[in-house]
């Protein structure tokens, strides 16, 4: 007996258009694309910074850190987190499929439509603020909402304008403690503030030292960070070492505030040091006798920057002291 035939042409037709389904190794490289799109690594120091608020408020209302809203505040804030990482490879896809370092970024090389990451950036984000209103208060969400804006649609868009655009988004970058303090304690207080100042002071050398090291992606995407604007490299030197040298008594911040102890104290100054004297070493990319050794004093920076962040705020978390 032979199989019936489709009963139209139509359905002929539909059947192979129909997509087929996704295979074991299909379903990893979609997976790795998404994580891509949400920029996971960077949604993760989000989540990892806003705990650390959240923590710290919980001590300082001498309640349990663990309650129940902690995973609502890191989910909504996580969301909002993706959800704007999304949005700014949609808005970027072009300038990223310029640079060899984000060229295979999933929308920048076609991998993932720009209405598919529009759509899940705007829902990650809208469903993240609403959770945040929801679950810990109205307060946490407009301030999520907010830091997304200027991040998508100040930040994003200025790069290609002006080297302040890396000032400016700074501000959404040292929210995430912020947010966690405020889905706590439902509204913003000096120990907050303090938290948000030690994020932004932070960027500074982390950034500086990015810029440098693709400096010459940064330059063929028309991006105006100060190495492209300033290629002699002074710019970039002052820029990373004033804010290094602020980094110690910013960092010292919640000692004067009564939000930790002295163990913690040394442990901030001590690390300040570490990264001021490596953010010193940095000034040689001015007279490095070749790019390789110049990218090399970038990139140790680099990584003493990504260490330095979360020694301090495990150091801070663990000689809390409250209220």
């Amino acid at each position: 007996m032979t199989p019936a035939a489709p009963a139209s042409v139509a359905e002929e037709q539909a059947i192979l258009e129909r997509p087929a389904p996704l295979r074991a190794g299909e379903t990893a490289l979609r997976l790795a694309d998404y994580a891509e799109l949400f920029k996971f690594r960077v949604t993760a120091l989000v989540v990892m910074t806003a705990w650390a608020g959240f923590y710290l408020a919980s001590v300082r209302s001498r309640i349990s850190s663990l309650q129940p809203g902690l995973l609502a505040a890191l989910v909504g804030i996580g969301l909002v987190s993706a959800g704007s990482a999304a949005l700014n490879e949609v808005l970027e896809r072009r300038l990223d499929a310029r640079m060899v370092r984000t060229a295979q970024r999933p929308v920048a090389s076609g991998r993932i439509g720009l209405l598919h990451g529009l759509t899940l950036g705007m829902v990650a984000i809208v469903s993240g603020a609403l959770w945040l209103t929801y679950a810990t208060n109205l307060l946490t969400g407009t301030l999520t909402l907010l830091t997304a804006f200027s991040y998508v649609a100040i930040y994003t868009p200025l790069k290609r304008y002006t080297t302040l655009a890396t000032f400016i988004g700074a501000f959404p970058g040292a929210m995430p403690p912020l947010l966690g303090w405020t889905a706590v304690r439902g509204t913003i207080e000096w120990p907050a503030v303090a938290l948000f100042a030690i994020l932004f002071v932070w960027q500074f050398p982390h950034f500086m030292a990015i810029a440098w090291l693709y400096k010459e992606d940064y330059g063929r995407a028309g991006i105006r960070m100060l190495p492209v604007v300033q290629p002699d490299g002074w710019s970039t030197v002052l820029e990373a070492i004033t804010y290094a040298v602020l980094m110690i008594p910013v960092s010292l911040l919640p000692v004067y505030l009564h939000m930790t102890g002295r163990i913690y104290g040394v442990t901030a100054l001590l690390l300040g040091i570490f990264y001021l004297a490596y953010t010193l070493r940095f000034a040689r990319i001015t007279r490095a006798r070749s790019v390789v050794e110049s990218k090399m004093y970038a990139r140790d920076l680099l990584k003493v920057s990504v260490i330095y962040l979360p020694l301090l705020l495990t150091v801070l978390m663990l000689n809390a002291a409250g209220k």
